[in-house]
């Protein structure tokens, strides 16, 4: 189309137009554009795209798509160093991850924010909370109500994709919160934030009282709402609790809010929650918050496992999207110890890609499952080159290899000509095997 006439993604599927975000997105999901264009309509899928954001490479976030995956980044107090978060940036997104959030907490946000809306074709989230602390540079208690929503604008008019907005804690839900004792409390660092602010001025959560205006600037920059989790579980003692499930109450509601002003949502989860737990919380989330994309923060399945979390929230990660999460907030082996370096990013990533990717085959993901295949016929082969080329991280594979070069090529340095596939492969062939003949 020539100009744009419509508002929204999902204002464009509710007016039976297929804006080339959608088809770039079908294109990639081996999807009929106009289901792809229903499933937006009806809030199920969204496609993250500011209109400000010239450079962006669409995706679709739902759970009949493909499960994308956002990595963490950003400056903060004792790391301080804006180009190494780029380098960060970049490696993350060759790697192939879909979503870059920003949780810059020091210095110049502005700038790197900027930087990443300018130039970097992955989605891009922020989380406005934390930004307004760093930007307006003066006590917690001092920032007014207006403040609060003028950043959401600054951020919608940066070019950001998605934004985090903390709206389901509100003088009601942070009552019940103190009621209820837990054993970690609230771990959301924007959550915190704005539960000591309505504590210490005594005022209703701002994005709550203010919903209508916060939907009115996504809605004229495009912008995916995506309502934080305050209450989320920050140990799986507390997973599933009544601060948790009260809080999703108030996110379905608002949801419907959102899109009765066709402005897309992402319902955010937890946090650290038993494996027995994840199944029924994916279920509750689709009925309580009427089928919205879900996006998680692994689930954590054990809490003992610093220094692999990455791991933790890898199997919890995989079960939450085989039964409806569809975007996947990834986790570093720096979890709960330090920020990331680029070693810890890598990792980060190629354990949530594993996740997805089972959890697509689970699902019966077009083309997802046709991946494994082609890998075990190569394998049936003993063809490296061929393994080399589908593996998810070709780098590692090839090394790894090099490291312990075997004294045969069709075999590896673990079996060498005990190799059970070789030797299948030959006796079926009507070749005589014989494990010490060469």
């Amino acid at each position: 189309m020539a100009m744009r006439d419509y508002k929204t993604q999902m204002h464009a599927a509710r007016m039976g137009i297929v804006t080339e975000e959608m088809k770039s997105v079908a294109e990639k999901e081996n999807m009929p554009v106009e289901e792809l264009r229903e499933l937006m309509a009806q809030g199920k899928v969204v496609i993250p795209a500011n209109k400000n954001h010239k450079c962006i490479d669409p995706n679709g976030v739902g759970s009949m798509l493909k499960t994308k995956i956002n990595v963490n980044l950003g400056v903060s107090r004792d790391c301080k160093d804006m180009d190494m978060e780029m380098d960060k940036v970049n490696s993350a997104v060759e790697l192939g991850a879909e979503s870059i959030m920003d949780l810059s907490s020091f210095g110049d946000t502005r700038k790197f924010r900027t930087k990443l809306t300018s130039e970097c074709k992955a989605m891009i989230g922020t989380v406005p909370i934390y930004d307004a602390v760093v930007y307006y540079h003066k006590a917690l208690k001092d920032i007014t109500t207006q403040e609060w929503l003028d950043i959401v604008r600054m951020h919608a008019e940066d070019g950001v994709d998605f934004m985090t907005i903390h709206c389901g804690i509100n003088r009601e839900t942070a009552k019940r919160f103190k009621q209820n004792k837990r054993l970690m409390n609230i771990v959301s660092r924007g959550g915190s934030i704005i539960f000591a602010w309505m504590e210490m001025t005594g005022n209703e959560n701002p994005f709550y009282e203010h919903f209508d205006e916060v939907l009115d600037i996504c809605r004229e920059y495009d912008v995916t709402l995506s309502l934080g989790d305050a209450c989320r579980p920050g140990c799986i003692e507390d997973a599933t609790d009544i601060s948790q499930i009260e809080e999703l109450i108030v996110l379905g509601e608002l949801t419907k809010r959102a899109w009765e002003k066709d402005v897309q949502v992402i319902i955010e989860g937890p946090g650290h929650m038993p494996l027995n737990q994840i199944e029924a919380n994916m279920k509750i989330q689709q009925t309580i918050c009427h089928g919205a994309p879900f996006y998680v923060l692994g689930p954590l399945v054990t809490d003992i496992a610093p220094g692999y979390d990455h791991i933790t929230a890898a199997i919890g990660g995989a079960i939450a999207a085989t039964y409806g999460a569809s975007f996947l907030c990834y986790v570093t082996p720096a979890e709960h110890l330090r920020l990331p370096f680029i070693e810890d990013v890598k990792e980060g990533i190629m354990a949530s890609k594993i996740a997805a990717h089972a959890a697509d085959v689970a699902k019966g993901i077009k083309g997802a499952k046709e991946w494994d295949y082609k890998m075990s016929a190569a394998r049936k082969k003993l063809d490296w080159d061929e393994m080399f080329e589908l593996c998810i991280d070709k780098e590692k594979a090839v090394r790894y290899r090099a490291d312990a070069k075997p004294e045969k090529e069709d075999t590896c340095s673990m079996c060498g000509n005990f190799c059970a596939v070789k030797n299948m492969n030959r006796i079926l062939d009507g070749e005589i095997v014989n494990i010490f003949d060469e």
